[in-house]
């Protein structure tokens, strides 16, 4: 007599078992992972806006250049120029992060594009800018008007 060759493979009720763990252990760890990767693109937003503002600093004391920076919170971006002919750079900043206010802020009610002088030899500007995103965490981005030098701030609430 022959003796019938094992059968091997999965049964439709294991494959089941396994895929509903998988979705279990994903849709437990999707929030979580979604949080992180919010959290990153701020971080990545602030320390770009921060080399931004250190960028229009150097430009206006080494090459003895008036510089003027330019923030437009409604289209997410920050504008440099300087005299030179095309030297104006752009930082659109990415999605999931936007511009919620830029300080000091102005006595009217219409928050359009702010500009500010960044003169040679002169006092840097008292400059702020609150970024979020899209679950409310913040960062301020500043620039210290006695060194000139750009800084990253953590709310307390949100540490």
């Amino acid at each position: 007599m022959r003796a019938r060759p094992s059968q091997a493979g999965v049964t439709l009720i294991e494959l089941l078992i396994v895929v509903a763990l998988v979705s279990l252990l994903v849709g437990i760890t999707f929030p979580a992972v979604g949080a992180g990767v919010d959290s990153l693109r701020l971080a990545s937003a602030s320390n770009r806006v921060a080399m931004f503002f250190n960028t229009a600093l150097h430009r206006a004391e080494r090459r003895q250049q008036v510089v003027e920076l330019t923030i437009q919170p409604a289209e997410n971006r920050l504008v440099l120029r300087s005299t030179d002919p095309g030297s104006e750079r752009t930082l659109d900043l990415e999605e999931g992060v936007r511009i919620a206010a830029v300080y000091p802020a102005l006595p009217q009610a219409e928050q359009g594009p702010r500009r500010f002088l960044l003169l040679p030899g002169g006092t840097p500007p008292r400059i702020r800018i609150e970024l979020r995103n899209r679950r409310g965490d913040r960062r301020l981005v500043s620039v210290d008007p006695i060194t000139g030098v750009p800084r990253i701030e953590i709310p307390q609430s949100e540490r």
